[in-house]
C-alpha cells in the first residue's frame, strides 16, 4: 500500500517557477516507479514526467528543458521543478506511484499560470 499527498501548487505568472512535492507513505516507495501527470479542464489526463527507482527520467515533449523530476528515497518524496511556466501548463497535477503492477494516485494539486 502507498498513499500519496501532493503539495506546492498555486498561481504563478507566465515565466515563473513552482516546485511540486509528492509525499508518500509506505515502505514500497523506494522500489516504485513514480510519475507526474496533469489534467486540464476538458482534456484527458496526460503524462508529464516519470522517474524509475533507479532515477531514470522521461518527459513529455511539451515540458522537456523546463521541468525536472527528482526523487528522494530517504524522504519518500518525489518532486517536480517547473520553470518557464506557460499558461498552457495550467492543470491539476497528480502524482502516481506504481509498484507490483498496482497504481496509486494522489488527490492532485492545482497549478494556474496567468498570462
Amino acid at each position: 500500500q502507498m498513499q500519496l499527498v501532493e503539495s506546492g501548487g498555486g498561481l504563478v505568472q507566465a515565466g515563473g517557477s513552482l516546485r511540486l512535492s509528492c509525499a508518500a507513505s509506505g515502505s514500497i516507495f523506494s522500489i516504485a516507479h513514480m510519475g507526474w501527470y496533469r489534467q486540464a479542464p476538458g482534456k484527458q489526463r496526460e503524462l508529464v514526467a516519470t522517474i524509475t527507482r533507479g532515477a531514470y527520467t522521461n518527459y513529455a515533449d511539451s515540458v522537456k528543458g523546463r521541468f525536472t523530476i527528482s526523487r528522494d528515497n530517504a524522504k519518500n518524496t518525489v518532486y517536480l521543478q517547473m520553470n518557464s511556466l506557460k499558461p498552457e501548463d495550467t492543470a491539476v497535477y497528480y502524482c502516481k506511484g506504481t509498484s507490483n503492477w498496482i497504481d496509486y494516485w494522489g488527490q492532485g494539486t492545482q497549478v494556474t499560470v496567468s498570462s
